[in-house]
């Protein structure tokens, strides 16, 4: 007995993501404020043995309700040139938006 579970293929940011209903999952940064829904292009649609290929996408059929909005940790970037006095010490924070998938059409 196989059990197949209902997930979805989604595009934003630039990325794709494999998802499933109930996920929660951190995403490039989406100018929405937060407790609203939002709806991502979706590429794929896999239900048990059938399956649903955009092309190139099939619409918007993922809704998402936005949880919260932030900052990653600290990524630290150095450069260093040796025998030249040369350092230089930056340090990054990427922005993220964290979302709960509520429904796949």
């Amino acid at each position: 007995m196989t059990i197949y579970m209902k997930f979805a293929v989604i595009k934003t940011g630039g990325k794709q993501y494999k998802i499933s209903a109930g996920q929660t999952l951190k995403i490039e940064k989406l100018e929405t404020e937060n407790g609203k829904t939002v709806k991502f292009d979706t590429l794929l649609i896999a239900d048990g043995e059938k399956v649903e290929i955009g092309k190139p996408s099939l619409g918007e059929k993922v809704e998402a309700k936005v949880l919260e909005t932030g900052k990653g940790e600290k990524v630290q970037v150095v450069k260093f040139k040796n025998k030249t006095r040369y350092t230089r010490n930056v340090g990054h924070r990427q922005p993220f938006t964290k979302v709960e998938i509520t429904k796949i059409a």
